[in-house]
């Protein structure tokens, strides 16, 4: 069918009654009314002769009604995804003056002069060795922990005799078995300052000055 020009005087009176409630390509509501506006007015304007089908005018306010109910899902998952990154930050407070244990190779050290760390293992291991070197590479303490199963393993070490900076110290794992190494992951205790969000994810701030993601924390003590 063909249809005549249509008269758009009765869509303005309609576009700065809802630009106050928001951008018109963004409101559903809006959007509807437009389409329904210009419905009325195609109705209005078309040849008689030659009338809308029925089938094309049900399968516009199909379409019409579709892109409606998606936008509207969007601005409610945008609502639900801000609402629940406030209040992943209102429960990381709760996190403040916890230590936690994060990916790293810093010592920790006790009132008495014991300093200590931590370790993933990625498998059994038949030997396990753990070193205190300084930033220059040399080591200043080991200890040999022997055969370890897979996972969480904790050690101390005796700091009291060392007398340089022990802020610098760090530690490394080596670990062994029949087949060979066996990967090890580090891991240092922080204590906990602050808390925000990057992207929508919960972060937290270490007492070193650091920030990290909460998913990335392997234990909070």
């Amino acid at each position: 069918m063909s249809i005549t020009a249509i008269d758009t005087s009765a869509l303005d009176t309609g576009a700065s009654t809802t630009s106050r409630s928001g951008s018109a390509s963004t409101d559903p509501s809006a959007m509807q009314d437009r389409f329904l506006k210009l419905l009325v007015a195609q109705l209005s304007n078309q040849d008689p002769m030659n009338p809308m089908d029925n089938a094309q005018m049900t399968t516009q306010m199909a379409q019409i009604n579709t892109v409606t109910g998606i936008q509207q899902l969007n601005l409610t998952m945008q609502t639900m995804a801000e609402q629940f990154s406030a209040m992943q930050t209102l429960q990381g407070t709760q996190m403040i003056g916890r230590s936690v244990l994060v990916q790293g190779n810093k010592l920790s050290y006790g009132s008495d002069g014991t300093a200590t760390g931590a370790f993933d293992l990625a498998g059994a291991a038949s030997a396990v060795k753990v070193e205190v070197v300084t930033p220059g590479g040399q080591v200043v303490g080991s200890m040999d922990m022997g055969a370890l199963d897979k996972g969480r393993q904790n050690f101390a070490w005796d700091a009291s005799q060392y007398t340089g900076s022990k802020g610098d110290l760090t530690f490394r794992v080596s670990a062994t078995n029949q087949d060979g190494a066996v990967a090890s992951t580090p891991l240092m205790q922080s204590r906990v300052t602050g808390t925000g969000t990057d992207a929508g994810a919960l972060t937290l701030t270490l007492d070193n000055g650091s920030t990290v993601k909460y998913s990335s924390i392997s234990a909070v003590l």
